[in-house]
């Protein structure tokens, strides 16, 4: 008989890792722009966060698939995040939060992926219902940009870092109630199949794709608070477009699995594709009418809850059981490390010399690349009849 599923512990945790990173996203920029570092630095900082996953979640792993001890990697992973974060309060110059900034993210960057191999093993033959979980990190992190949004207007920036410290521990501590799932005789077998499935033409495209979709968004999580902000939006009601985003966001997740049974992963990827294509010219022309950054707010729910939960159903797709973790790790770093410090690093030199609308355009550029690499190469349903 099978073990019962721990929805509420897998939810909680799920919950309290997004309500962190809705913290950072729309407000350490604000907090950064607080202690007076100029666009380019901040871009630079904010890379930085992303830039550690390129190399964290495939050290870890690559640790994980070999030991199978993915429970403990994100208790380790969760304690230190909290732990390296205090730094944080005797730091005021750009290269002390550069420092702090990358210890802590080399941690937190590296528990996700691996968490989120724990919980489609706790799933089982139930894998469908992963984005009904995953939907209560959205709500976390929705509760945590309208709370914020208010609150930073009442107190003051200052306070966030106290803020997020308490999220983070709030994350070690439900990571000590998530058990360890069921492992299989292969799971800490040793062997050729990530690589092997790595060379596949497909796979290439998929993790090319994933890489540009985070680079767009790169504008987006860098600077659209500011770009609000510099509009005259006040931190309410920019906490809100934020909440708006996720609670879409949300809705997606709570009837993927339908969308995915009616349209196919292909059409549905090609779908969010164009409407990231959509969204980001929305804001680089039109970003001081509130109608239509509502509009673009709403496709949230394509350009990152679809695409999502897309590529985690193609990554255990392309993988094997024991090579998951890598799998998931790659689909981390090359998209929300590689893909998001490049898009941040483009942001931050697009915007003070060209503008946010240039930062934004080039943005859809990406997304229309990726729109063509998907035409072509992305066919799940091909690729698993040629290994048959």
């Amino acid at each position: 008989m099978s073990e019962p599923i721990p929805y509420r512990r897998l939810s909680g945790f799920y919950f309290f890792y997004f309500a962190l990173l809705g913290s950072i996203v729309p407000y350490w920029p604000l907090y950064l722009k607080s202690l007076e570092f100029d666009a380019r630095t901040i871009g630079m900082l904010m890379a930085i966060v992303q830039a550690s996953r390129i190399v964290a979640p495939n050290i870890w792993g690559w640790a994980a698939d070999r030991t199978g001890r993915r429970i403990e990697i994100v208790r380790f992973g969760s304690g230190m995040t909290a732990l390296v974060f205090l730094a944080i309060f005797w730091q005021d110059s750009a290269a002390g939060i550069a420092w702090v900034m990358l210890a802590f993210s080399f941690f937190w960057n590296a528990v996700l992926p691996q968490f989120e191999v724990i919980t489609l093993r706790h799933l089982g033959a139930q894998r469908a219902r992963y984005s009904q979980l995953r939907l209560w990190g959205s709500v976390g992190f929705v509760l945590t940009v309208v709370v914020l949004g208010w609150a930073l207007d009442v107190i003051g920036v200052n306070w966030l870092p106290w803020i997020m410290l308490g999220l983070m521990l709030l994350i070690w501590c439900t990571s000590l109630l998530v058990r360890a799932p069921a492992v299989s005789a292969r799971e800490g077998e040793a062997g050729g199949s990530f690589l092997s499935a790595l060379h596949c033409p497909q796979v290439m495209a998929f993790y090319a794709i994933v890489f540009l979709v985070q680079f767009s968004h790169g504008p987006y999580y860098t600077f659209y608070s500011l770009l609000l902000e510099s509009l005259g939006y006040s931190r309410g009601v920019i906490g809100l477009l934020w909440a708006l985003g996720v609670v879409a966001e949300i809705l997606v997740f709570a009837v993927m699995h339908r969308l995915i049974g009616r349209f196919g992963v292909r059409q549905l990827m090609l779908i969010s594709l164009w409407l990231c294509v959509l969204r980001w010219l929305l804001i680089a022309w039109v970003p001081d009418c509130l109608p239509l950054m509502l509009l673009a707010q709403v496709l949230h729910a394509a350009t990152f809850g679809c695409l999502h939960a897309l590529g985690i159903a193609l990554v255990q797709q392309y993988f094997s059981e024991h090579s998951q973790g890598q799998g998931q790790a790659l689909f981390s770093s090359f998209g929300f490390g590689a893909g998001g410090a490049s898009g941040a690093l483009m942001a931050g030199l697009l915007w003070e010399a060209q503008g946010s609308g240039v930062a934004f355009m080039t943005a859809a550029a990406a997304s229309a690349v990726a729109i063509l690499l998907a035409m072509v190469w992305i066919r799940p349903e091909k690729l698993q009849q040629n290994e048959r």
